[in-house]
């Protein structure tokens, strides 16, 4: 079959075969292998053939993903035409609706039902899905009905993977990030930013100079900050320059005289203190949890302060379309500021927290533990942390990196957080428990040893429902995506990658082929699996949209060139990975992730529909509104997150700088930097 795709004539075929009494045929793909049966439909995770057409293309051709979106729509349009639905779909019970939504296109992602024309909305739940006709019988003398004006309406969407308390901690640093989010190009411009920065109110404030987005691979020098750098900018007053990958940091004299840092200082398991060249002397740069570790030095938040940071992270996800999100490796004193709020219901986001397992017989005592949430807050399992960060070149990996860190032996692999017996450990304390677990596993050992420590803890506790998550698995080869299918295990995918660090990943972190097999979701499609993608923000944005662009194209921001073609889907696919599959993942498929009776009436209402555009288009789809339980929680205007801060030098103000700036804050109240 040739690599351009499905052609014309193999639209029947699909019709046909979505057509047939249960999905339960064979679909040839358009690569010409066989997909097994579990690839066509899956009663549960709906994965359905329609979602594994997309095939190869040549390397890094724009027109080619345009000829693919025309396909797109052709196939859109005849599943459309196949799946003859029924007028409506009730839930169970009578009566008039409170809200119809209707005169737009309505993307349900449920494949019984895919799209519909209207729907109908009781008590926060969805009532009716249909057609505009049938819906509308059930408008009342009191119900609200909002005409769509064309606009698409999706599922809420789920935040698989991020830290929704530190999104909205970034206005405590300095934008040091290169144009065209900053200004910063060398270290003397690095260094310009710093002291205008230490000038302000938050940096007198808080005693500390702090920045936040430099990239070595941006400077001119090709080199980090070192403490002589940074000791011009102040010697009496610490300063912290933090990587844009927040797995490493640079540091001035006064910083590593508060945090103990010595010459005769060791370097902490799972992390590194860089040295002047020939001595032990500390040159300023630290790595992983020796930086984490310097963190505990800041000073500390007020209880009001954590309440305001952790409401600016609920609003800044809701205005990209967010209805759940998630709070990973959370602290106690994280999950007491959400439960803070909850008790005072004051939350409108659904928030579920997974502590560090580390702490885990403290923090999942709280009465927030379980399935349900109390006010919109509860905790859901638990975070395990096994490596570092591919673009930080920190991430564990079994080969050596394509170019490795200056002062690394050429068979560098990067490096554990904890030891096997660690992390079989922790693995076992969960499922003895019965903890849901989301570990991190950026590079390919560790994924290693995540699912040797599940193999394990499966082969003592027996098979049952605890969906394990790897989360990132950016590195993850073909046998280890085969390893998470046998062992329950949903990758949690990070295709965002593909668009910040694509080039990078090529040409300095993984070289080529690894690097353009990161976050390989075509594997799992292949085989069937659901996955999740997420956006991790801090780290970047938490923009719903490019999420949903770079998982379905996986372009690369600077040289514009797809990575790895074979792993890009269509965006139903990128959808669902969003939504259904989202919900899934955190156990809540029953009331979350699709348009349908009974379930929560969680939506969002985009600018345009991404099934219909052109994927290049996808990232500049808008996100006008934002529903939970069927009201209005966001309405889009022209006013940014970053400006209602008011702060013109800081990080805040470059809205790519506020959402990838790391935790910082969060450690003022015991929040141990996560990586990503």
């Amino acid at each position: 079959m040739p690599e351009a795709g499905l052609q014309s004539g193999d639209l029947d075929a699909v019709v046909a075969m979505i057509n047939s009494e249960h999905h339960e045929v064979e679909f040839i793909a358009a690569s010409g292998r066989t997909l097994p049966q579990a690839a066509v439909r899956n009663p549960h995770l709906n994965v359905t053939a329609a979602d594994t057409w997309l095939t190869p293309l040549k390397q890094s051709e724009h027109h080619q993903i345009k000829s693919h979106a025309v396909m797109h729509r052709r196939i859109a349009g005849s599943l459309a035409a196949a799946l003859l639905l029924p007028q409506i779909a009730w839930a169970q019970g009578g009566g008039s609706a409170d809200l119809i939504l209707r005169a737009g296109e309505i993307v349900t992602i449920n494949e019984h039902q895919p799209q519909a024309e209207a729907v109908a909305i009781r008590n926060g739940v969805i009532l009716a899905v249909g057609d505009d006709r049938a819906v509308m019988k059930l408008k009342g003398s009191n119900t609200r009905v909002i005409d769509l004006r064309g606009k698409t309406l999706v599922p809420g969407f789920i935040d698989a993977h991020g830290h929704v308390f530190n999104a909205g901690v970034q206005a405590l640093a300095a934008n040091l990030l290169a144009a065209p989010d900053g200004n910063v190009k060398d270290i003397a411009s690095l260094k310009a930013q710093l002291n205008t920065w230490h000038n302000g109110k938050t940096s007198q404030k808080f005693g500390w100079i702090i920045g936040f987005g430099y990239d070595d691979a941006q400077l001119a020098e090709q080199r980090h900050p070192n403490r002589d750098d940074l000791d011009a900018v102040s010697r009496d007053v610490p300063v912290l320059a933090i990587h844009q990958s927040a797995h490493l940091a640079a540091v001035n004299s006064k910083a590593l005289e508060l945090a103990g840092i010595t010459a005769s200082s060791k370097d902490p398991q799972g992390g590194v203190i860089r040295r002047r060249p020939g001595t032990q002397e500390p040159d300023g740069v630290l790595e992983e949890t020796a930086f984490f570790n310097l963190l505990g030095t800041l000073p500390k938040l007020t209880v009001a302060d954590q309440e305001t940071i952790a409401m600016a992270g609920q609003n800044l996800y809701l205005s990209y379309g967010f209805t759940t999100a998630q709070e990973g490796r959370s602290t106690r004193g994280i999950n007491g500021t959400w439960a803070a709020l909850a008790e005072k219901n004051a939350l409108t986001i659904d928030v579920v927290a997974y502590p560090d397992i580390t702490d885990a017989d403290r923090a999942m005592a709280s009465p927030y533990v379980g399935r349900t949430y109390k006010q919109h807050f509860r905790i859901g399992g638990v975070k395990l942390n096994l490596d570092g960060s591919p673009q930080g070149k920190t991430a564990w990996l079994t080969k050596p990196y394509y170019k490795v860190p200056t002062g690394q032996k050429p068979n560098y692999l990067g490096y554990p957080t904890f030891n096997d017996a660690q992390a079989t450990a922790f693995v076992d304390k969960a499922f003895a428990n019965n903890w849901q677990i989301l570990a991190h596993v950026n590079g390919d050992a560790a994924i290693d040893q995540y699912i040797r420590a599940v193999r394990a803890a499966e082969q003592k506790y027996g098979k049952a429902d605890r969906r394990p998550v790897a989360i990132h698995a950016q590195t993850a080869r073909e046998d280890q995506v085969a390893a998470f299918q046998e062992l329950g295990i949903i990758p949690s995918f990070f295709p965002m990658h593909t668009y910040y660090w694509g080039d990078w990943h090529r040409q300095s972190v993984l070289g080529p082929e690894r690097g353009s097999n990161i976050s390989p979701t075509g594997w799992a499609l292949a085989r069937g699996m659901i996955f999740t993608s997420h956006h991790d923000a801090p780290v970047a944005f938490p923009d719903s949209m490019r999420v949903l662009s770079s998982t379905v194209t996986r372009v690369a921001r600077g040289s514009g060139e797809v990575v790895g073609p074979q792993h890009r889907v269509p965006p139903i696919v990128g959808l669902k990975a969003m939504t259904l599959w989202a919900a899934y993942q955190h156990f809540e498929e029953k009331t979350k992730g699709s348009i349908e009776p009974g379930k929560l009436a969680d939506f969002v209402v985009l600018s345009e529909n991404p099934i219909h555009i052109d994927p290049l288009r996808i990232a500049d789809i808008q996100v006008l509104e934002t529903i939970k339980a069927g009201r209005s929680v966001y309405r889009r205007n022209e006013k940014t997150v970053s400006r209602s801060f008011g702060f013109d030098n800081s990080c805040a103000a470059s809205p790519k700088c506020f959402t990838l700036m790391a935790p910082v804050g969060a450690t003022l109240i015991g929040q141990e930097l996560h990586q990503h």
